[in-house]
């Protein structure tokens, strides 16, 4: 029986393929720009119009924390790192404050690991205001607007408020002093109390030359229909279930666990980068958070994502055209997956993974060291550009004050 459903599904696959193919060949083409004011906004070049002043703070808020820790490198919230040191050598960088358009803050707020690697949050809140403190009574600048011509890079699951647990994020609120900063953060999702209007949402670092070392032949055939790889309950935290990733990963589970289209699963091979390149559709279900290093990952391997997560704001959403590249899925309907993804006519799927297979797609969500044209540094500095020019209200009246210094939780107003 068992050898009989794996025939039907090998078949079904096949048959999927070769219609795929074969609208390829009558299109006659592999790649495709984006078309419209999107594709221009990806090839943008932020030099020459905007200019960021970094300001230089004690190594206790950036190197020390690094040096501690190296992991800091390479998990998924490293970009307040990377886009540090590419800012440090970046022609936007002026080292005259007053021709600046936008300060940068250098805090690494997400380097305090767990020895699972996972960053704690707590010491975030007390880190941040200690900086903001200092650079408001050693220069001028941050005083004149309150940090509203100011950006800070916040990577952690739910942005600036600073918890990986939503209930929790939700009720401590973005940190009080940022509330007037531009936060250039992983998280995004509409009408959500930690996401700002005009922040600029950003993927997850994901290792670029990692992902570079495990390519494979592009014409290799993609003979996985549905891929996953990664939790779908989270004991630990969510003993009850239902909580954790609104119960849509546990939909998945439970509904296709069997199913022979899905090779789903909670082990990681060592050939997950090669699976990814095989498969037509990989699952990019929210967890925690409603964002996840699998929406990169699609991208790069050209794997069609599967979003499964309501609301979400995309990052570089003005650049990138997701809805051409990917497939929205309502938490609601996840029972209904198989039948949503047989249905996607094939031209359909081949035009998503010729917009994938363009190199400025790909380019737009990696922080590549050196940085390249196009890069996630870029559409982040593009990002800024398109701020321009502050308008006057930003800047305060003599003796005007609109922040206050004593707002959120007792424990975030110790000293760090």
């Amino acid at each position: 029986m068992k050898i009989s459903v794996w025939v039907f599904v090998v078949h079904l696959v096949s048959g999927f393929a070769l219609r795929i193919i074969a609208a390829e060949l009558e299109q006659g083409q592999h790649t495709e720009r984006i078309s419209g004011s999107a594709g221009d906004v990806l090839e943008d070049d932020p030099v020459g119009r905007l200019k960021v002043f970094v300001y230089e703070l004690p190594s206790k808020y950036n190197k020390k924390i690094l040096q501690r820790d190296p992991r800091c490198l390479t998990h998924m919230f490293a970009a307040e790192i990377f886009m540090h040191r590419f800012l440090l050598s970046s022609p936007v960088r002026t080292l005259n404050p007053e021709e600046a358009d936008w300060f940068y803050t250098p805090v690494y707020t997400t380097c305090d690991l767990t020895p699972n690697g996972l960053p704690l949050p707590f010491k975030s809140p007390r880190m941040m205001r200690s900086a903001i403190k200092l650079i408001s009574s050693n220069w001028p600048y941050w005083n004149r607007t309150e940090g509203a011509d100011h950006f800070f890079v916040v990577p952690h699951d739910f942005g600036a408020c600073f918890h990986y647990l939503e209930e929790k994020a939700i009720e401590r609120g973005i940190l009080p002093l940022l509330q007037r900063a531009t936060l250039v953060q992983t998280f995004g999702q509409r009408n959500h109390v930690c996401l700002n209007e005009g922040s600029i949402t950003i993927p997850p670092y994901a290792p670029p030359q990692k992902m570079q070392a495990h390519l494979i032949p592009p014409e290799t055939p993609r003979s996985i229909f549905v891929y996953f790889r990664g939790l779908f309950y989270d004991v630990g935290n969510d003993p009850e279930g239902g909580y954790y990733a609104r119960g849509a990963r546990a939909a998945v589970w439970e509904n296709f666990k069997d199913n022979p289209l899905f090779d789903i699963s909670t082990e990681h091979p060592t050939t997950y980068y090669e699976d990814m390149q095989r498969a037509v559709f990989c699952l990019c279900p929210l967890g925690w958070a409603p964002w996840s290093p699998r929406l990169v990952e699609g991208v790069i391997f050209g794997c069609i994502p599967v979003i499964i997560a309501d609301d979400i704001v995309l990052p570089f959403a003005d650049a990138i055209p997701w809805e051409e590249i990917g497939v929205f899925v309502a938490e609601k309907d996840v029972p209904n997956l198989d039948t949503i993804l047989t249905s996607i006519p094939p031209e359909v799927i081949l035009r998503k993974q010729r917009l994938l297979a363009n190199p400025s797609m790909k380019q737009a969500m990696l922080f590549p060291q050196p940085a390249q044209p196009g890069d996630a540094f870029h559409q982040i500095l593009n990002g800024l550009a398109r701020k321009l020019p502050h308008d006057n209200s930003i800047y305060l009246k003599p003796g005007e004050k609109l922040l206050n210094w004593t707002a959120g939780p007792v424990g975030d107003l110790k000293l760090w």
